[in-house]
């Protein structure tokens, strides 16, 4: 968010849920289920746009739909202290990495990673563990969500074109 300081009533709260729940849904019916017009919810929504607390539309697509039928979680213990922006700049570099986050306890970082299949996913994994920096992984892989409506069980893209360049070597 930018450093304005915005506020933030009940009625921002039900839009924000509202999009959440479904983002195309339209300012009128936002607008009728909570008590206020549509250029109405269409300004805080532009406000709240504006000042980053909304940020951006997404759409939320089946995974394996996309190609990616692998999924895990890799823990990554680093050498020394590995700076953030560092851990950053690498998963940047793997587009399988679909979410990377610093962690407190015995890892330095989580990573989300989607592969197209085992394979690939341990080539992934060998492309992660061959960073200077990294000590040692632990994966954990994904059988099944629990909770099949969360973000996590759906992907945000496609999985990329070269990944099965990457998978024969190229």
């Amino acid at each position: 968010m930018n450093s304005r300081t915005t506020p933030f009533d009940e009625l921002d709260r039900k839009i924000i849920t509202a999009l959440m729940a479904n983002a195309r849904t339209s300012f009128a019916e936002i607008g009728a289920a909570i008590g206020l017009s549509s250029t109405a919810v269409k300004r805080r929504v532009d406000r709240l746009r504006d000042t980053g607390v909304i940020t951006g539309f997404t759409a939320t697509v089946q995974p394996s739909a996309l190609g990616w039928r692998t999924e895990a979680y890799v823990e990554v213990y680093c050498e020394g202290a590995a700076p953030p922006r560092r851990l950053a700049e690498v998963v940047r570099n793997h587009p399988e990495i679909t979410a990377a986050m610093t962690v407190t306890g015995g890892a330095d970082a989580l990573l989300h990673v989607r592969a197209r299949d085992v394979e690939h996913f341990e080539e992934v994994l060998e492309r992660i563990r061959a960073e200077p920096f990294v000590r040692k992984t632990i994966s954990v892989m994904v059988l099944s969500h629990l909770i099949p409506e969360s973000p996590e069980a759906g992907a945000g893209y496609a999985a990329p074109d070269d990944a099965a360049d990457v998978r024969q070597g190229a």
